[in-house]
């Protein structure tokens, strides 16, 4: 079975309570099993409109083993965004949530919905972090590889 790397985000509300209740929605999705998850680091929030800068996140990861194609754990990742709350109504705004699919076992795509892998978690120290707590490493995110 296809194996993922999930990365988790929260800026606003209970973060905590928030990843923890992602991180068991993300179990319960058909088909789909946490093989392992990140420590939780508390990170100064990138790109964000200056007004939300106050606002750190807490971010994890979770790597998966998943029946679900790409397209379907997306759709399944934005359900359990949505159903916590997330209203994208400003961009890089305050999310209770953020769940973005960086790497899909021996998949590489660029479609208007989805592209793997992430192209800029390789960019980002607090996807790196967590990744690297998954065994997942920057020459590995670069060869869209998980080990």
């Amino acid at each position: 079975m296809p194996r993922a790397v999930i990365a988790l985000g929260s800026n606003q509300g209970l973060r905590e309570e928030a990843l923890s209740n992602a991180r068991a929605a993300i179990a319960g999705l058909p088909g789909t099993r946490i093989l392992k998850a990140a420590r939780r680091y508390e990170t100064a929030p990138v790109g964000v409109p200056p007004q939300f800068a106050h606002l750190p996140f807490l971010n994890s990861a979770l790597l998966v083993e998943t029946s679900l194609t790409p397209e379907e754990l997306l759709a399944a990742l934005l359900r359990i965004e949505a159903e916590a709350g997330r209203v994208r109504t400003i961009r890089n705004g305050p999310r209770p949530i953020d769940l973005d699919l960086i790497l899909y076992e021996g998949v590489t795509l660029d479609t208007p919905l989805l592209t793997l892998p992430h192209p800029r978690a390789a960019q980002r120290d607090f996807v790196l972090l967590p990744l690297a707590d998954l065994g997942v490493t920057l020459p590995d995110l670069l060869a869209n590889r998980i080990p």
